[in-house]
């Protein structure tokens, strides 16, 4: 079994932070019921409440693909479009 890790860091618009995060913790629990997925974990900043930090793992990357096509995935892409300033994803296999 190859397990994808996935970290994923957005950068939110000052004025959207509450907006965005509440939209975030939209896709928690449908998330980890999903087939495939290990860990699904949400983090903000600190310092800057504005970065999220998203910290997952995946059976594979098939489990992976089909989060992205689910229908709660699909809504938060709509709801937060716009809102989102930087978006960079890792998507990674343990090499040791």
């Amino acid at each position: 079994m190859s397990i994808v890790t996935v970290v994923a860091k957005l950068v939110v618009k000052e004025d959207a932070v509450q907006t965005v995060k509440a939209e975030l913790l939209k896709l928690i629990e449908p998330t980890r019921q999903e087939k495939g997925c290990i860990e699904y974990r949400l983090h903000q900043d600190n310092a800057a409440p504005n970065i999220f930090i998203f910290y997952e793992n995946w059976e594979n990357m098939a489990s992976l693909e089909q989060h992205l096509n689910t229908t709660h995935y699909k809504n938060h892409v709509v709801a937060v479009t716009g809102l989102i300033s930087d978006k960079v994803v890792h998507k990674m296999t343990c090499i040791a």
